[in-house]
């Protein structure tokens, strides 16, 4: 039997288990865990990868930062300067 996915989005592995709220919150997660990111040093778009929970890549000038759990930046990095460490 193959995953049902097309219309739940990467839930669609837990099946029937769990409530529709818990993986409702778990897809907004997901989605945006898994979504493609904007580097904030050199603007490449789909190149930002996370390393680790907080640490995020940019595969395309190396850059490495700490920013959300699930976001390349956190709501506070609005708050900010840039800071551009190589």
């Amino acid at each position: 039997m193959g995953r049902r996915t097309k219309i739940v989005g990467p839930v669609g592995r837990y099946g029937p288990r769990y409530g529709v709220s818990v993986r409702k919150r778990v897809r907004d997660v997901l989605l945006k865990k898994q979504g493609p990111h904007v580097c904030p040093f050199c603007g490449a778009e789909g190149t930002v990868v996370r390393v680790s929970v907080g640490i995020w890549k940019c595969k395309k000038c190396g850059n490495v930062w700490a920013g959300a759990a699930y976001t390349p930046r956190s709501g506070l990095a609005s708050y900010f300067k840039k800071y551009i460490v190589k």
